[in-house]
């Protein structure tokens, strides 16, 4: 299996489960929130959006 194939792989994974892939991101950002007090909530909460639509738009590509 070479690195196209892990790559295509990982654009159907998104794209047929985007909604899991999205609660994975606010998982990971909650955790980041809680380990840092809540002092960063604002650039956490940016960072999620643009890592969930950065991700839709990988799984939304075309081959």
């Amino acid at each position: 299996m070479g690195l196209d194939d892990l790559k295509n792989k990982a654009k159907d994974m998104i794209g047929q489960h985007g909604d899991k892939v999205d609660e994975g991101v606010e998982r990971a950002g909650q955790f980041a929130d809680d380990k840092t007090g809540g002092k960063h909530s604002e650039h956490i909460d940016k960072g999620e959006d643009k890592l969930k639509e950065g991700l839709r738009n990988f799984g939304d590509q075309q081959q």
